[in-house]
């Protein structure tokens, strides 16, 4: 026996969660299938919106035809990507015509960005303004970014208060002075020092940086002192390091840490810290597993209880029913419809039957797109992927150039209905968002969240809309 939702979500990350939040507000039935975790725990918690706008033909061609790599030819040059870039809205218009924004407008972004801000409440900051912030991440770079954690407020590069970065000494992938000494050379507009504080020693070596974050959250003794008690007085001697342009010492007024401070009590815990320290406390997001990812994930979880999604997780879509009351792609343009996918559940597979359904399962990361030598295909309805043949077309000899795979992905129309190798509709009642839609160079562009949430929010509700008809 199948079951049975209206709308049927498939993919547990930024796009997917979004999708069925909004097909669920427009009153639908809604059920959301994820083969494993969301990847949300993997991201740093940023919400990219369009931070740069890469250059799509190189500014001195050195050959005639299409890029090609590995021909031993002389590379293309390429220009830098136009950026960081102080409004995302601004910079749409001159998009490539095929990219996601494009496709369902400037509007379905800030709808988007303001669903967001609906779901996550004050633990996120950004919304007041249309401009992009720059949040100091992982590795010293300075992102544009339209929202962030409520913990990196104090940490935005805009901000010309001193800053002393702190590392530590276990936590050997995280080096607090090249980190500070990148964004000096960023030319961010205030002095930073950092330092390498003892602390995570009282720890087992391979503690994961969860176990720090639950010892500040229960501020477990540490030597007979309470972890957060320690953690201050390990930082204290370290607050006038800064040394400002004309070699006079200042006293910080802003300390930032790697972002393990707590978990469920995560703004106590920055706040008592900041009390004991005399400065404001940020987070700087870190690489996986991420504290502010795994806090985003909880949210949005949350977020799809209260809109009465139902949500399972280890439900890998293995094949598909399709229903041939369209017009088998052709005619009036509507495509054939999927009368039921059919998921493997410990083993067993069993259909779901869907009036609609959105497809939110990633780009070639994520395993929403597959690719071998033979080409690159979407793996669970079989859907057009537009590509060069030849595989010395896929890319561009010059890593920082127009990669044209980074574009890879399934075009839909402006309803965000795949389209078929002839540019027809390919099944009626099926929408796409989020990274399997092809178009956007988001690694390059930094606009991830921001495609998956205009996407996710317009196949929600066009899917909503499908059932309503």
């Amino acid at each position: 026996m199948a079951i049975d939702s209206e709308v049927l979500v498939v993919g547990g990350g930024i796009a997917g969660i979004t999708a069925a939040i909004a097909a669920a507000r427009e009153g639908a039935d809604t059920r959301l299938v994820s083969h494993k975790a969301s990847t949300l725990r993997q991201a740093s918690g940023l919400i990219d919106a369009l931070g740069y706008l890469p250059a799509t033909e190189p500014a001195k061609p050195l050959r005639e035809g299409p890029p090609t790599a590995g021909r031993n030819l002389d590379p293309d040059e390429w220009p830098d990507p136009e950026g960081p870039l102080a409004d995302p809205f601004e910079a749409i218009d001159r998009l490539p015509e095929d990219h996601p924004y494009r496709l369902v407008g400037a509007d379905a972004l800030r709808e988007g960005l303001d669903l967001f801000d609906d779901l996550v409440g004050d633990a996120y900051l950004g919304g007041h303004t249309d401009r992009n912030a720059l949040v100091p991440t992982f590795g010293g770079s300075v992102k544009p970014t339209a929202r962030y954690p409520a913990s990196a407020a104090a940490g935005l590069a805009s901000d010309d208060r001193p800053a002393l970065i702190v590392g530590f000494r276990s936590l050997t992938e995280y080096d607090a002075r090249t980190f500070a000494d990148r964004l000096a050379a960023a030319g961010v507009p205030f002095d930073v020092a950092g330092a390498e504080v003892e602390f995570a020693e009282a720890f087992r070596a391979d503690a994961k940086i969860t176990r720090l974050a639950k010892a500040l959250d229960r501020d477990e003794p540490i030597d007979g002192t309470p972890a957060r008690e320690a953690l201050a007085k390990a930082v204290g001697p370290h607050l006038h390091d800064v040394v400002d342009g004309e070699g006079g010492v200042d006293r910080v007024e802003r300390v930032g840490f790697p972002a393990f401070l707590g978990d469920d009590h995560a703004a106590e815990v920055r706040a008592e810290l900041g009390d004991r320290l005399g400065a404001d406390v940020f987070e700087i997001p870190m690489g996986p597993p991420s504290l502010p990812g795994l806090r985003l994930e909880d949210l949005l979880y949350d977020a799809l209880d209260d809109a009465g999604v139902r949500f399972e997780t280890g439900t890998p879509a293995v094949g598909y029913e399709v229903d041939g009351g369209g017009d088998g792609g052709g005619g009036d343009g509507s495509g054939d419809r999927i009368d039921r996918l059919v998921m493997d559940r410990k083993g067993s597979e069993v259909p779901y039957g869907a009036e609609a359904i959105v497809l939110a399962t990633g780009g070639l990361v994520g395993k929403g797109l597959d690719s071998d030598r033979d080409g690159v295909r979407e793996p669970v309805l079989d859907l057009h992927v537009p590509q060069p043949a030849d595989r010395y077309e896929w890319f561009v000899d010059d890593a920082f150039g127009e990669q044209p795979y980074a574009r890879f992905g399934v075009r839909p129309d402006e309803r965000l209905r795949p389209l078929d190798e002839s540019g027809e509709v390919a099944y009626g009642n099926v929408r796409v968002a989020g990274a399997v839609v092809g178009g956007a160079d988001v690694a390059r562009e930094k606009s991830a969240s921001g495609v998956s949430l205009a996407t996710g929010l317009v196949a929600g509700r066009e899917a909503a809309r499908e059932v309503g008809q």
